[in-house]
């Protein structure tokens, strides 16, 4: 199985940055794509950002930027670089991977448990 850690949420002024970390563990065939998405009360949730095993990213219109996604495939991590903030980028952020646990079974999705992130205007 794989569990995803989520760490750097908090509480940040408006203008200010944060850093969220989503490292992967366990047993892994195949990690493929790593990504953020966040959920805003009484919002749906929304993807942020995305980023390929070849290092190719997408992100929501939103962030475009003043967000940065990376990965360290050597250390199956995921960041979220998330610079002058604003109080609509209040949500749980919680990252999601793509994993295949051997070369038999099928790709499938793993989510972390979500981390805040509360900017103050």
């Amino acid at each position: 199985q794989v569990q995803l850690v989520e760490s750097g949420g908090g509480l940040v002024q408006a203008g200010g940055s944060l850093r969220l970390s989503c490292a992967a563990t366990g047993r892994a065939f195949m990690i493929y794509t790593m990504a953020w998405y966040r959920q805003a009360p009484g919002k749906q949730r929304e993807l942020v950002a995305g980023i390929t095993s070849g290092g190719i990213t997408n992100y929501v219109d939103s962030v475009k930027g003043r967000f940065t996604i990376s990965r360290d495939n050597a250390k199956n991590t995921v960041y979220l670089q998330m610079n002058s903030l604003k109080a609509e980028d209040t949500a749980v952020y919680s990252c999601k991977t793509e994993v295949k646990l051997s070369l038999a079974t099928p790709r499938r999705d793993y989510w972390g448990q979500g981390t805040q992130v509360t900017v103050s205007s």
